[in-house]
């Protein structure tokens, strides 16, 4: 091999390893810290999802995300044999956001670099290899059966505008998601339903929001990304599609904003188009996605600070019965949760593998742990009990709750379990200020935003059966019930009654 072979081979070593190098040094495109997250978890990922502002460069980042697969999958042998494919499709619900924009974004790229192997065409990259091509289309102009057909070694698949995709046409996309492949959406949230809307919640995916108001042409109020959105259009839209609040107002949880010194509260318009967030949910959802995400960040924060704590925990207890995968336990210090502990029962109920992970809390005995004891946990419980854990409180969802209302003092609840469910919502609501800090779980996620509650007929506010969250999420909120626990309100304060009874001795 020559120097110069040598030289070519260890670059492209360099770029399969690092593929926001290969965008830097071959397609001379530049990316902002936001966009080379995305690219770094393609890379690294098999399902990508992106919500995103206007003119945040979405579609761009996609087309070199494709880019990447497209050079840096395939393999040959010595004799140049193609022996790992890899194919390509680009999609989106009109024949326009195809051929108007996706495939220029790809073309431009291609034209950058100079030097890529294929020919450009007016719908993808044609290679002298017939199994190895990037190909754009309509999303209806292909039926299910077609997409079924859609197989290579390396295979990825980029829908742009997502949220305008039918469920089916993903169904048929995920039937190829196997071996090297990829999985990429990227949309404007303009809906909080649909497929495209699920991905951000759902733990299969990465997840990621492109905000305008973090733009670097915006940020610096220079057009130094060519295409990206700038400070001047931004302006405009607080201008028309905000309005200004007091700084006491000021609820990050409805996408409140600071800009140029003055707080605002978005509407709608201003929600999709600029902050990259769906529109408010249903009235009748229990948490919002983004008071999740507020929490998660929060922790992240506190996690790089080194931060501890010399509060005393309250712990919820979830016990895995017969048929369920794992028992869960969230240690609670005030308004953080240090971490989701989950213990993998294979399906087999194991009380005394939980009851010694409470104990862990337990013997510290300003902690406090919190059993559900309908069902597998009376066991757990029972245990606790026999070993003198008085700090351990059985806690049963169908107890009465006469005299426990809301934060506010307003609402009653029809039993234990709407609410604990309520007291996370009051708990992670940002107007409360609570400032709470959970770490990022993607299931528990999952769980909380797909929870609904209702009122009943006298006023009072009941959770819908866990039956029905069940069927939607396919398994038990087990994580979510676990954290609930941890605001169980009656427990027992022992030393308070040992100083009562000394007092009257």
């Amino acid at each position: 091999m020559s120097a110069k072979q040598s030289k070519a081979q260890r670059k492209m070593l360099a770029w399969r390893a690092d593929w926001n190098l290969f965008v830097k040094e071959v397609l001379h495109a530049r990316l902002d810290k936001e966009q080379q997250a995305i690219i770094s978890s393609v890379q690294h990922n098999k399902m990508t999802a992106v919500a995103s502002g206007t003119a945040r460069g979405k579609d761009f980042v996609a087309a070199c995300a494709a880019l990447c697969f497209m050079y840096l999958t395939p393999r040959f042998d010595k004799n140049g044999k193609l022996v790992k494919n890899t194919k390509i499709a680009m999609t989106a619900p009109t024949h326009r956001q195809v051929i108007d924009i996706m495939i220029p974004e790809v073309s431009r790229l291609y034209r950058n670099a100079g030097f890529l192997p294929g020919t450009l065409l007016s719908n993808g990259i044609r290679t002298n290899y017939k199994e190895w091509y990037l190909t754009g289309f309509k999303s209806s102009s292909y039926n299910t059966e077609a997409w079924s057909g859609f197989h290579a070694v390396n295979t990825m698949f980029i829908v742009t505008e997502a949220s305008g995709i039918p469920e089916t046409t993903y169904n048929a996309i995920e039937g190829n998601l196997q071996g090297n492949s990829r999985l990429l959406i990227v949309f404007n949230p303009n809906t909080p339903t649909g497929y495209a809307a699920k991905a951000m919640k759902s733990a299969r995916f990465q997840k990621f929001r492109l905000n305008s108001l973090n733009a670097e042409n915006v940020v610096t109020k220079t057009n130094t990304i060519p295409g990206q959105v700038d400070y001047e259009w931004v302006k405009d839209k607080v201008e028309n599609w905000a309005t200004p609040i007091r700084q006491e107002e000021f609820d990050e949880g409805q996408g409140d904003f600071v800009w140029e010194g003055m707080t605002y509260r978005p509407n709608d318009l201003f929600r999709v188009k600029v902050l990259g967030m769906f529109p408010k949910v249903s009235e009748d959802i229990l948490i919002p996605y983004e008071w999740i995400e507020l929490a998660n960040n929060r922790w992240r924060q506190l996690q790089e600070k080194g931060y501890t704590t010399k509060k005393s925990a309250k712990v919820g207890v979830d016990v895995a019965g017969m048929g369920r995968d794992s028992s869960v336990l969230i240690p609670r210090y005030g308004n953080w949760v240090s971490k989701i502990e989950v213990h993998q029962s294979g399906g087999q109920a194991d009380h005394m593998k939980v009851a010694g992970l409470a104990v862990q809390y337990l013997q510290n005995e300003k902690n406090k742990c919190f059993v559900d004891t309908i069902g597998e946990g009376a066991g757990v419980y029972s245990r606790l009990e026999e070993l003198g854990y008085l700090n351990a409180y059985s806690c049963k969802n169908s107890e009465g709750v006469r005299g426990l209302h809301d934060i506010t003092g307003q609402y009653s609840f029809v039993n234990m379990r709407a609410y604990l469910f309520w007291a996370v919502r009051d708990w992670l609501n940002p107007k409360n200020g609570f400032a709470p800090a959970l770490p990022p779980d993607d299931l528990l996620t999952e769980e909380a935003t797909e929870i609904h509650w209702s009122f009943q007929s006298d006023g009072r506010i009941i959770i819908e059966k866990k039956d029905e969250i069940k069927k939607r999420l396919k398994r038990s909120p087990d994580r979510f019930d676990a954290l609930s626990m941890s605001f169980y309100p009656y427990d027992y304060d022992y030393a308070n009654d040992e100083k009562l009874v000394n007092d009257m001795l």
